[in-house]
């Protein structure tokens, strides 16, 4: 599943990391990682602090643009570009907004998708909690609420 993300940010990244000049070549393969390791932290951390609740409302109502969530993703992984690649703030800040968004959404699309059991929602929690659990009734439970 996560090389799935992996996948779906590299299908992505073409103008935000391979046609950016902000982002040297040699970094492109790390930068595309780095993306989607801010993406499972942050959504990881959603359910290591409690809020679960949030997380499946942000999959089950895609209006993400001006969500906290994008936002700390963003943010995450700018700060990244910026502190280990040095690319200057406003680039870093402008490349992490053009991938993660459009990631974001394809991600809540795919969630979304009934076919695609990979990254079907209580998949998706479940592989994020480390597999400790099956999380499927208590996703279902809290899209019902």
């Amino acid at each position: 599943m996560f090389e799935k993300l992996f996948m779906l940010v590299k299908n992505n990244a073409g103008m935000a990391v391979i046609d950016n000049p902000a982002i040297p070549v040699k970094y492109h393969e790390a930068v595309i990682n780095e993306a989607s390791s801010s993406i499972i932290e942050v959504l990881k951390n959603q359910l290591e602090t409690g809020k679960i609740k949030d997380l499946v409302k942000f999959f089950q109502f895609s209006g993400i643009y001006n969500n906290s969530l994008v936002s700390s993703i963003i943010n995450k992984f700018a700060n990244k570009l910026n502190n280990f690649y040095g690319i200057e703030p406003d680039s870093a800040m402008q490349a992490a907004n053009s991938l993660i968004t459009p990631v974001m959404n394809e991600l809540v699309k795919e969630s979304k998708d009934e076919k695609n059991a990979d990254f079907g929602l209580s998949n998706f929690i479940s592989k994020l909690s480390g597999n400790r659990t099956d999380m499927s009734a208590l996703v279902n439970q809290m899209m019902v609420a």
